[in-house]
């Protein structure tokens, strides 16, 4: 049996998350699997994969700012510390590979778990990067970094009419191997009785998901709607509190977050792209708060609010006078594609010596 790492960037949970279906994949395919990554996103798959084998990469020390027009310049600024973090995962990884550790990769989105020796893939829904003015030169920077993996997989389907990640995931021509393998969650539907009126799921580094989380329940402390509250915060034990008519929790495992969204009739949350996949594949009605100063957010955001299908607004313009636009709109659909089949994808892992004379 091959064993694959599978390394998830710690920049919210939705690249861990997105990454749960694809390691149930990989078991189901008789792959061994270690997963690392780090923070919170080493927690929670700590829990959702008791059983597995685990390891602890160095951090890229993400934050946000509290003013969301300075994030792209603190990005900007911090170029040096994550170049420093890729050395240092690249260093680690080749130690592993030399010790015959591991048989193949699988990075979502950290820059430097990649060995020319072994099969790496590299998972990404942003084969362009918006930043604004420099988003030529930010998706340049990343599309570089895409070269020097064996192949992208993107978490959307190759159909341009008909996608979630827009312009985000799709490029006319590119000078490396994608392949889309649909959209993916670790949620399924199920068809049960609404108990939740509004569900807040808050995600994403600070100090934006304390802010948010402030604005929240100051506005939502005014309904008299059933609200519940995912604080997105992974801890060793789950905390349940009361704020006025909110209830409020530190975090949902999967199953559980699976069941309240299933019973919700609203849910309330940023515009990230994973929770877009997983609101999508259980079909609801969404009203999405994208994260001040981040580009990709924002554009998802109003991308879906001009088809029709989800309505936004900005973080500080939150009322609850917005959510009375939620009824119009179309809410999120799981639109069935034919996607590359993970049997195929996998085959990558079966190839035999040295893989790649590039470094």
């Amino acid at each position: 049996m091959k064993k694959i790492l599978v390394a998830p960037l710690n920049w919210g949970l939705g690249h861990a998350t997105r990454c749960i279906p694809i390691i149930l994949q990989l078991l189901e395919h008789d792959f061994k699997v270690l997963i690392a990554s780090d923070g919170s996103s080493l927690r929670l798959l700590q829990m959702e994969f008791p059983n597995l084998d685990f390891l602890e990469l160095p951090s890229y020390k993400i934050k946000y700012t509290s003013n969301g027009r300075l994030f792209k310049w603190k990005m900007i600024s911090s170029l040096s510390r994550i170049s420093r973090t890729m050395k240092a995962e690249e260093k680690l990884i080749a130690e592993m590979v030399s010790r015959g550790e591991i048989d193949g990769i699988i990075s979502d989105s950290r820059l430097g778990v990649r060995n020319a020796a072994i099969p790496s893939i590299y998972i990404t829904h942003q084969l362009n990067v918006f930043t604004g003015s420099t988003s030529h030169f930010s998706s340049y920077l990343h599309r570089q970094i895409i070269k020097k993996f064996d192949s992208c997989w993107v978490p959307d389907v190759k159909d341009m009419a008909m996608n979630y990640s827009g312009s985000l995931g799709h490029l006319i021509d590119t000078n490396f191997p994608v392949r889309y393998f649909g959209i993916v969650s670790r949620l399924q539907k199920k068809n049960l009785p609404k108990t939740i009126d509004i569900l807040v799921i808050i995600s994403g580094p600070e100090p934006q998901r304390g802010l948010f989380e402030t604005k929240l329940k100051e506005v939502l402390s005014e309904s008299d709607k059933k609200i519940v509250m995912v604080q997105g915060i992974v801890e060793a034990e789950q905390i349940w509190t009361k704020h006025e008519n909110i209830d409020v929790v530190n975090f949902m495992r999967g199953e559980e977050l699976e069941r309240c969204i299933n019973e919700s009739a609203l849910i309330i949350s940023r515009s990230g792209y994973t929770t877009i996949m997983d609101l999508a594949y259980l079909e609801k009605k969404v009203f999405f708060v994208p994260t001040p100063g981040q580009y990709e957010q924002e554009y998802l955001a109003k991308r879906l609010n001009d088809m029709g299908i989800a309505p936004y607004c900005k973080q500080r313009d939150f009322t609850l006078e917005k959510l009375k636009a939620v009824p119009v709109y179309k809410g999120l659909k799981f639109y069935t594609h034919t996607s590359e089949e993970f049997s195929g994808l996998f085959s990558i892992f079966h190839s035999k010596g040295k893989f790649r004379s590039n470094a």
